[in-house]
């Protein structure tokens, strides 16, 4: 069974910046893309940002120039950096690994 479990979620002042880790465990797996996810209270979970084996990434255009997803699959880890951040972005943060997404999430909070 694999397990995702985030870290690094917390409450930030406007304009500041959070690191998330994301460790993935369990039956060995090929990681072939990595993934952040959020879900904010009354709206539908948003992929932030993907990153595949071979480097490509896309983010959601909310986040362009602000947040940077980076990982390794060998070493099943990856994090989303993010930067000046707004109130906006307060939600749960999820990880995800191919077609998996963690069930946890860890909270982030952007005081104004």
């Amino acid at each position: 069974q694999v397990q995702l479990v985030e870290s690094g979620g917390g409450l930030v002042q406007a304009g500041g910046s959070l690191r998330l880790s994301c460790v993935a465990s369990g039956s060995f797996f090929n990681i072939n893309t990595m993934a952040w996810y959020r879900l904010a209270p009354g709206k539908q979970r948003e992929l932030v940002a993907r990153v595949d084996s071979g480097g490509g990434t896309n983010y959601a255009d909310s986040v362009k120039g602000r947040f940077t997803i980076s990982g390794d699959g060998a070493k099943r880890t990856w994090y989303l950096q993010m930067s000046s951040l707004k109130p906006e972005d307060t939600a749960v943060y999820y990880c995800g690994a191919n077609n998996l997404i963690s069930r946890q999430g860890t909270q982030v909070t952007v005081s104004s």
